[in-house]
């Protein structure tokens, strides 16, 4: 024995924890099993949707025109709440695509589209491939501009009603009324007459700007929206439109649409998957209004039966029993004027749609509530579409067809101006309601002023770039950990591959939309995993230098390594948290898969590691540690 040193006793590493083992196996089991459905691909396919009617209708209508066009299809079925017809390629998802707009008619919605080829036991467990984006899957890009200008004309055409009703009802004789450009102008031929005028329409307008002129004998008031006010118009109208067009572009069946506003007033739509511009257009193009109306007491159905109508009334006619209704031509109030619609119970627990009114449109229908408590009111929509057909050719041909429905008809039980409630519907008529006067209608036009294509092969290409690099990348690592950390370095690859595994699983259980910002998100991850395992192999060559015996060292090392690795995590993942509020599109796509992969390194890396390295090297005598 060496004078000064004092040999250590032969010890063996703690137990690890069978609960722990338990939780890896568990993992690693259901990572691969919901990883798996990325594996398999995707069909070709063609969505059908319909408004009305039983799903299982399609099957013979569907089935004969593809037979009919001679185009082989593998399945056609209902799935979900659409019927799914699979190709086995795109030149023949076109062919059925253009064939069975054709063939369907109206009321059904065509779309492109992609349908994984999960197998059925997989998809019964819930498991279902990731989202692909734009980037990856391909699809179609459109920026709308919201017209604004529409917003202030409506607003002077209802100021150039308001204001003379207003002082109509107060008494105050004006001699004119006009438009200036985007003013109103109300004329008095006295001073007296022009200053009470002034102060009756701040106290019922605060929203209005007001300048006064005088000059001889005229006078003059000048009103025009306020900067504020217009502000807050043009808010609303774009929030709507979001919340509108949201709900249209559900009907084509797309998987994450991205439709998320672009500055002040425009709005970006991306629809992964869609290669159709042509029903996209239709969808997004069509432009739609709400309008409360009083119900005429004349006799509707004697102005159908002869086509003649009373003055000051226009003929429409009613949603669901298309029965005739005699509206007069004045409106209440518009959808432009409505903050919010939901669906409620009134105070005999009968559903009913509780509305809120702006300023403007709840003063009109107070004043009109007043004089018609006991009569009828109706909410009036209208749309209009444009649909494209296709003549004996094939050739696509467009039309614009105008919808004018009465939605609901209700009696004004009392007085009310900003907030009333619609009684007399059943509990799926109040929601329905709710989500036609809240969203069923833009609050102002929108124009594409830029539409982009991405094809689906370039897609591939990506995701064959992405796949390269992942690999590139995967194997460097591999091989750089192999050479330096020995047979410690082999036991982290395996965990790093577990790690890819997880990430996997993890983003197609939460379904998440994969880019390729995402898949760069994938890649820094795999070194942020191997980063761990590093400061934990540095640490146990620190305690081997220290003469701590080898099963020591590694304890040590897994042990005080920790603390290193947490507070690096950490502080990516609070870098991830601020891009995610922060981002937009790619750039949230990018966090959500950086933090997805912290969490899975920090659980591979110490716990995974740990319990290879266990397996390895608990139960042998060790003299030195292979890192």
């Amino acid at each position: 024995m060496e004078c000064g040193r004092v040999d250590r006793p032969y010890r063996v590493m703690k137990p690890f924890p069978l609960w722990k083992t338990l939780v890896i196996i568990l993992a690693c089991v259901l990572g691969a099993l919901y990883a798996a459905p990325n594996l398999f691909g995707e069909d070709p396919a063609v969505q059908i949707s319909v408004s009305e009617g039983d799903l299982a209708a399609l099957d013979a209508p569907v089935a004969k025109a593809l037979d009919a066009a001679e185009i082989p299809h593998l399945s056609s079925r209902a799935e979900g709440d659409r019927w799914v017809v699979r190709l086995a390629d795109t030149d023949a998802q076109l062919d059925a695509a253009e064939v069975l707009r054709r063939e369907l008619g109206r009321g059904r919605v065509v779309a492109l589209s992609s349908m994984p080829k999960t197998p059925s036991w997989l998809m019964a467990l819930g498991a279902k491939p990731m989202n692909l984006g734009l980037d990856l899957r391909g699809g179609v890009h459109f920026l709308l501009e919201v017209d604004l200008n529409d917003i202030n004309v409506k607003a002077r055409e209802r100021y150039l009603n308001d204001l003379p009703a207003l002082l109509r009802r107060e008494n105050i004789r004006y001699t004119g009324r006009r438009e200036v450009g985007d003013a109103v102008v109300l004329e008095f031929d006295s001073a007296e007459r022009q200053a009470a005028a002034q102060k009756i329409i701040l106290e019922e307008f605060p929203e209005v700007d007001l300048l006064a002129k005088g000059a001889a004998e005229k006078f003059a008031l000048e009103a025009r929206l306020s900067e504020a006010e217009a502000k807050r118009l043009a808010d609303f109208a774009v929030q709507q439109n979001l919340t509108t067009l949201r709900n249209r572009v559900n009907q084509l069946g797309v998987a994450e649409p991205i439709v998320q506003r672009q500055g002040a007033s425009r709005i970006v739509v991306q629809l992964p998957g869609v290669q159709d511009t042509t029903r996209v257009k239709d969808l997004l193009g069509a432009t739609a209004t709400l309008e409360y109306r009083a119900v005429s007491e004349e006799d509707a159905f004697l102005a159908a039966r002869t086509g003649v109508t009373p003055v000051g009334t226009e003929l429409f006619y009613t949603r669901d029993d298309e029965r005739p209704v005699l509206l007069m031509r004045d409106t209440i109030a518009a959808g432009s004027q409505l903050i919010d619609a939901s669906a409620t119970i009134d105070e005999n627990g009968q559903p009913a749609v509780s509305v809120t009114l702006d300023g403007s449109g709840a003063r009109r229908m107070l004043a009109f509530t007043e004089r018609n408590v006991g009569k009828p009111m109706a909410v009036l929509f209208r749309e209009r579409e444009v649909i494209t057909n296709y003549n004996a050719r094939g050739e696509p041909m467009r039309e614009t067809r105008q919808i004018e429905e009465v939605i609901s008809i209700a009696t004004i039980r009392g007085v009310f101006g900003k907030r009333f409630q619609t009684t007399g519907l059943s509990s799926a008529e109040a929601h329905d309601l709710s989500l036609l006067l809240r969203a069923g209608a833009l609050a102002a036009p929108v124009d594409i002023v830029e539409e982009r294509t991405v094809g689906p092969s370039l897609g591939a290409d990506n995701i064959a770039q992405g796949q390269m690099a992942a690999v590139i990348g995967l194997v460097a690592v591999v091989v750089f950990m192999a050479i330096y950390y020995s047979a410690f370095g082999m036991l982290a690859n395996i965990a790093l591959v577990v790690n890819l595994i997880l990430i996997v699983a993890i983003m197609s259980i939460l379904q998440a939309t994969l880019t390729m910002p995402g898949i760069a998100g994938i890649i820094l991850t795999l070194g942020m995993a191997v980063d761990a395992n590093v400061l934990i192999f540095e640490r146990i060559r620190e305690e081997l230098a220290d003469k701590v015996s080898p099963h020591e060292a590694i304890e040590s090392g897994f042990s005080r390594a920790f603390l290193t690795i947490a507070d690096s995590q950490l502080t990516t993942l609070i870098a991830a948290v601020v891009l995610f509020a922060l981002g937009s599109g790619p750039v949230k796509g990018f966090a959500v898969t950086l933090t997805v992969g912290i969490a899975t390194s920090m659980f591979t890396a110490i716990v995974v590691t740990r319990a290879l390295v266990h397996l390895a090297f608990a139960r042998r005598k060790l003299t030195d540690v292979p890192v």
